[in-house]
């Protein structure tokens, strides 16, 4: 009996050598900021990682979901997958809040747990969790929650 079954394929391939590096949550934020749509941060939820290096320095950013007023998904298995692919060392993890609030939800919290705990056994630390609004953020680093 033969089998047809699906080849697959991995790749990585970056445009360039890794970007600017990560020195703060300030400067973590800086940089998700300028990827964020900002005429669209106070509509709807979006999930978006930041892939680093071992020095910090950023290899690439990845929008993990888009959802609605009041949450969006993100796939544990996703955001992991994407961190191994492109073998990065480290990641951060960020979401905005539409609503201006900065302050984390439990699942905000139990999500980031997960996949701090999931991400230990593949040698992937996660630097931080950024909330983001379009008045400022928060860091659950700076805030001890990480």
């Amino acid at each position: 009996m033969t089998h047809e079954l699906t080849e697959l394929k991995v790749s990585y391939k970056p445009k360039k050598a890794a970007g600017p590096k990560v020195t703060s949550a300030q400067s973590a934020y800086e940089l998700l900021n300028s990827i964020y749509d900002q005429d669209l941060i106070d509509l709807r939820e979006e999930f978006i990682c930041l892939y680093l290096n071992r020095a910090n320095q950023v290899k690439g950013w990845y929008q993990i979901s888009t959802g609605g007023f009041t949450g969006t998904v993100a796939d544990p298995k996703m955001i992991l997958g994407i961190a191994l692919k492109t073998a990065s060392c480290c990641m951060i993890l960020s979401h905005n809040h539409p609503s201006g609030n900065l302050k984390p939800s439990d699942a905000d919290i139990n999500l980031t747990e997960k996949i701090k705990k999931a991400a230990v056994y593949m040698d992937i630390q996660v630097l931080d969790h950024i909330i983001i609004t379009s008045n400022g953020y928060l860091s659950f680093a700076d805030e001890g929650i990480l």
